[in-house]
């Protein structure tokens, strides 16, 4: 679960008007230079940018479907409780918390072991996770989930996890939402992020068998009756003992599909009809988005492909464990093993993007116009990033920016980038259309916080 960050595809303004037109049935606009300037839109122009965005593939978000309360309660429950973690010292939603957009406000999480929230939360030594915590808005439309793509839709094939052959298949029979409903199997397994290193049961178990780690977990929610009680009325007729850790993912799907799903969004009320829900910059910003065909990836209605695209970002934080010095993150390239796809990331979901920073798969930039920014002169600003936005991190950060693979993410950068170059008024005028994007249902959620949870813990 780790957070979502603007990936803005553009290409060079020679290349512009080819990929527009290919993905429209009129001409672009004339006479607007997308690439620098500033440029005034008529009231006219907005059934023109409407039909433009429709035809590029950038659709009105559909709403979320029924789902039974007792399965979106025991969601909630599960999400919230300490108890799924080894030591019941953190929660899922200590790095997805409401107060924080189901973000954590940070470069890169905090897990196990830590205290606080947020920017307050501190490691004793002063450890993070390797990547950015991702917002949970809409992952119900999501196909490909994490950064790496390594949980996603097989289409025939089903879910495809992590676990590969050792999730059972009583486990995908269980699954009603897709992707998302695997999504609560992996972070209880990890040891940085809940399950420890030692000082309980579930550190002691092998690394290699999360069958038996999700085993123990349902022992211990077993042992506390209200949560019998819960599992039983989310899944009427089936009795706890028969159920198995995919009933408890599958809840806490089912109240991130429900709780978390936001379609009223300026953006949307636009795609709809409504010529004024945009304003006068978000107008033009919408214009050169569609224009600087970044709607090649981002697009649908989370305005993201579900691809991976390198668009050459600093790495920052302790890394995977790839590269000669075992601190660099080699992204999707770790899934596939290709070299050609080292250094590229899910290109993220942009719903809700302007409550969700910082950005990028490290949590690289502090503000959307900075990463939209970097797209212009992507070499320079990546070899001088360091100087430039590493003083942005955090203290603990500003010297894990790692200075000997910035050659070997050029080299498998995305040619759509490559030669691109627009001024700084384009990256603003991009990031105000991208807070049309927001629900304003999004912007205070703890409404959804529990105060308590069936197991007596501590709630963050």
């Amino acid at each position: 679960m780790h957070h979502a960050a603007p990936f803005i595809r553009a290409v060079p303004v020679v290349a512009t008007l080819a990929l527009v037109a290919g993905c429209s049935d009129g001409p672009p606009a004339d006479p607007i230079d997308p690439v620098a300037g500033s440029f005034a839109l008529g009231a006219e122009d907005a059934a023109r940018i409407r039909a433009h965005a429709i035809s590029a593939g950038l659709l009105p978000m559909p709403p979320a479907p029924p789902i039974r309360p007792g399965l979106v309660q025991l969601g909630q429950a599960l999400l919230f409780d300490p108890v799924l973690s080894g030591n019941h010292d953190i929660s899922c939603m200590t790095c997805h918390h409401p107060s924080l957009a189901t973000a954590d406000g940070r470069a890169l999480a905090i897990g196990q072991g830590a205290t606080g929230l947020g920017a307050t939360r501190v490691h004793p030594d002063e450890e993070f996770i390797p990547r950015n915590a991702p917002p949970m808005f809409n992952l119900r439309m999501a196909d490909t989930l994490f950064w790496d793509g390594r949980l996603h839709d097989g289409g025939p094939k089903g879910v495809v996890t992590p676990a590969g052959n050792q999730l059972p298949a009583s486990f995908s029979r269980v699954f009603e939402f897709g992707p998302i409903s695997a999504l609560g199997l992996f972070p209880v397994t990890s040891r940085e992020e809940m399950r420890a290193f030692d000082g309980n049961e579930l550190a002691e178990i092998d690394d290699h068998s999360p069958k038996i780690i999700w085993r123990a977990l349902m022992r211990r929610l077993g042992r506390i009756p209200q949560y019998v009680d819960m599992f039983e009325a989310a899944y009427p007729g089936t009795p706890f003992q028969s159920m198995n850790f995919g009933h408890a993912s599958n809840a806490m799907a089912a109240f991130m599909v429900s709780e978390f799903a936001f379609d009223d969004a300026p953006w949307d009320r636009f795609l709809r009809g409504d010529d004024n829900a945009l304003t006068a910059e978000q107008l033009a910003g919408a214009d050169r988005f569609t224009q600087l065909a970044c709607s090649i990836c981002h697009t649908g209605p989370t305005l993201s492909d579900g691809q991976f695209h390198n668009v050459a970002l600093a790495q920052i934080g302790p890394g995977q464990g790839d590269g000669p010095l075992g601190d660099d993150d080699f992204g999707r390239g770790r899934i596939t093993m290709d070299p050609a796809d080292r250094y590229s990331f899910r290109t993220a979901p942009l719903r809700g993007v302007e409550l969700t920073a910082p950005y990028g798969h490290a949590g690289q930039f502090a503000s959307i116009a900075d990463f939209i920014d970097h797209y212009s002169d992507s070499e320079a600003k990546l070899r001088s990033f360091a100087a430039t936005h590493g003083p942005d991190l955090e203290p603990l950060l500003q010297g894990q920016i790692l200075s000997h693979n910035l050659d070997a993410v050029l080299a498998t950068r995305s040619p759509l980038i490559a030669t691109l170059e627009f001024d700084r008024e384009v990256a603003e005028s991009l990031a105000a259309f991208l807070t049309a994007l927001t629900d304003d249902r999004s912007r205070n959620l703890m409404h959804l916080h529990p105060g308590t949870v069936p197991s007596g813990l501590p709630v963050d």
